[in-house]
């Protein structure tokens, strides 16, 4: 197993070798902590992975109990200038606010994309953000993938952010997602709990792996299509690429989703390339501060509109202000697996 949080900077892990793991230490680190061959072996050559306190090669095979110490130096400081991009702003007061961040937009700046990111629009803004996760991540409590649209929390306050990591750790925000995925599911309710981490074969993908890191979500199908099924997925934890890994490990990836093989049938689906159908479109959560119960919405962007409408054959969903809520989308059975209450429990109280 091993502590931390992958892909952090500056952070250190420990991996205890399972017994039967026989796999190379350069393997070991990259699968573990969500690296690439070459950043592992590098963090090997440069002493910043040992086994059991020694320095060895990237090929060594550590045994069974070997403990593997990996330091990650955090990355050279880099200035992240403000932009004036547009952002729709669906709450916000001194403490923090939620956005609802369009599809193609990065979260925040990394190789790749140093410009043009939420971040950057945040900055943009002017005002005061939390800055426990670093310049680069200023405000960013969790994140989104670049073509998943939807709401997203910041906070102002490095206090804010402090409550609010908090509350998702302890599962205490609920996240809910509408997702189109191909085929049908077995039950109108299912849930997925299987661990996820880099996929061995390629790197820029998360795959079901033994051993990765644990991850749930619920399922609800809300509507049957010839084609497709409209579901709402509910988040217990918040792995990359989650909603997205757990729906292509059963057979039933999101439309449109290029990397888990979902991607085929734009046209039937009446999708524009580049973007799948998943959309957060509901978050509740006590305010950290104030206590206050939050309840907040984000209807469906006009191309998943348009989408939907394809799929349910139902023109009229184009232009509905809120498709979703036609499915009930927003409806709480009292036995949805994905119900945990946690916004809305009086005994529910901001921490300290």
């Amino acid at each position: 197993m091993s502590s931390g949080t992958p892909d952090a900077p500056g952070t250190r892990h420990t991996i205890v070798v399972e017994a039967g793991h026989t796999v190379r230490l350069d393997l070991l680190v990259a699968e573990r902590l969500s690296l690439s061959r070459t950043q592992a072996a590098t963090l090997i050559a440069t002493g910043r992975a040992t086994v059991d306190g020694r320095r060895e090669r990237a090929s060594f095979r550590p045994p069974a109990g070997a403990v593997v110490e990996v330091e990650i130096p955090p990355p050279p400081a880099r200035d992240v200038a403000g932009e004036a991009i547009p952002l729709v702003v669906v709450y916000e007061d001194e403490q923090l606010l939620v956005v609802d961040k369009a599809a193609g937009m990065v979260v925040h700046p990394a190789p790749g994309n140093w410009t043009g990111t939420l971040v950057n629009a945040l900055l943009g803004r002017g005002g005061e953000l939390s800055d426990e996760a670093g310049d680069e991540r200023a405000g960013i409590v969790h994140r989104l993938d670049k073509e998943t649209s939807g709401l997203l929390l910041v906070a102002k306050t490095d206090r804010a952010h402090r409550l609010l990591s908090a509350a998702i750790a302890a599962r205490r925000v609920v996240r809910r997602y509408a997702a189109l995925s191909w085929g049908h599911l077995t039950a109108d309710r299912l849930t997925v709990e299987r661990p996820i981490a880099r996929d061995p074969r390629d790197r820029k993908r998360m795959a079901v792996v033994e051993g990765g890191r644990e991850a749930r979500t619920d399922f609800v199908r809300l509507a049957r299509f010839d084609s497709a099924d409209l579901l709402r997925a509910h988040l217990h934890t918040g792995r990359t690429h989650q909603i997205r890994v757990h729906l292509a490990s059963i057979g039933h990836p999101v439309v449109g989703d290029d990397t888990y093989g979902g991607g085929g049938g734009r046209r039937l689906m009446a999708l524009p390339p580049r973007r799948h159908f998943l959309h957060a479109a509901w978050l509740r959560l006590r305010h950290p501060i104030t206590g206050e119960a939050l309840d907040l919405r984000a209807p469906l962007p006009p191309e998943l509109a348009a989408s939907l409408a394809a799929a349910a054959a139902m023109p009229e969903l184009a232009t509905h202000p809120d498709p979703l809520a036609t499915f009930g989308f927003y409806d709480e059975p009292a036995d949805d697996p994905g119900d945990e209450r946690a916004a809305s429990r009086p005994d529910q109280r901001p921490g300290a």
